[in-house]
C-alpha cells in the first residue's frame, strides 16, 4: 500500500499530476485544490495518497494532508459518491468549510460541487453529520490555535492553506505568504503567489 509520495512534480493535467519518485513516474488522480497546492512542473511536492482497485481499474488518488485524504475516504463510504464525485467536492470546497456544511447540516454548501445534486447532498451531510467532528478540521484550524494571525484576504488565506497543507509551520506559512503577496501583489492570482509563496518557506 503505498500512503505517501515525496518527489518531483513531472506533469499534470485537469485532474491529474505525475509525480517523480527517484525515476518512477506514479500518476495520482486530485483535486482542483490539492493541484494548484502542488506548484509547477519541477516543483518538489509531497502527496498523501489512497489507492483504488476494482475489477477494471486502480488508481492512486493524491491529497495535501492526511486530513483530507481522511474526508475522502469518509465522502466515498456514503451511496453514490465515488472518487470522482469526492474529488469535486474536495475541489469546491476546503476540509474546515466541508467539516461545517456536514456538521451544520448545510446541504447548499456541499451542493456548490460539480455533479452534486441537492438530494445527494443532504444525504451526506446526514450521514456525515455525526462524524464531522471526529475528523482533523484541518490547517486553518491549527493556525487559529496556535495564535497565529492569517493575513487578510481570501487569497492570502489560501496562500496559507497551501502552505499549511505541504506540512510548513502556521507561522511560516503566514510570513511566506505575506512576503509573496509583497513581492507580486494579490492580483497576481493565487497560484503565482503559492509558487513564491513556497520558495519563500524553503529558503
Amino acid at each position: 500500500m503505498i500512503a505517501k509520495l515525496t518527489g518531483i512534480l513531472d506533469d499534470f493535467g485537469p485532474d491529474w499530476a505525475v509525480i517523480d519518485v527517484n525515476g518512477v513516474g506514479y500518476l495520482v488522480f486530485c483535486s482542483g485544490r490539492t493541484l494548484t497546492a502542488l506548484g509547477i512542473r519541477g516543483d518538489a511536492c509531497t502527496v498523501y495518497t489512497e489507492m483504488q482497485v476494482s475489477e477494471t481499474d486502480m488508481r492512486l488518488i493524491g491529497f495535501t494532508s492526511a486530513g483530507e485524504r481522511a474526508w475522502f475516504k469518509l465522502l466515498t463510504v456514503v451511496q453514490g459518491v465515488g472518487s470522482k464525485v469526492a474529488l469535486a467536492i474536495l475541489s469546491a470546497l476546503t476540509v474546515e468549510e466541508l467539516q461545517r456544511a456536514c456538521a451544520g447540516g448545510d446541504a447548499a454548501m456541499v451542493a456548490r460541487a460539480n455533479g452534486v445534486g441537492p438530494k445527494l447532498a443532504a444525504r451526506i451531510v446526514n450521514e456525515l453529520k455525526d462524524k464531522a467532528g471526529a475528523l482533523p478540521a484541518g490547517p486553518a484550524g491549527a493556525a487559529v490555535s496556535a495564535g497565529v494571525s492569517l493575513p487578510e484576504g481570501n487569497v492570502a488565506g489560501d496562500v496559507v492553506s497551501a502552505l499549511q497543507n505541504l506540512g510548513f509551520k502556521p507561522n511560516i506559512a503566514a510570513s511566506a505568504a505575506d512576503a509573496a503577496i509583497a513581492e507580486l501583489g494579490e492580483e497576481a492570482g493565487v497560484s503565482a503567489l503559492i509558487r513564491v509563496a513556497l520558495k519563500k518557506a524553503s529558503a
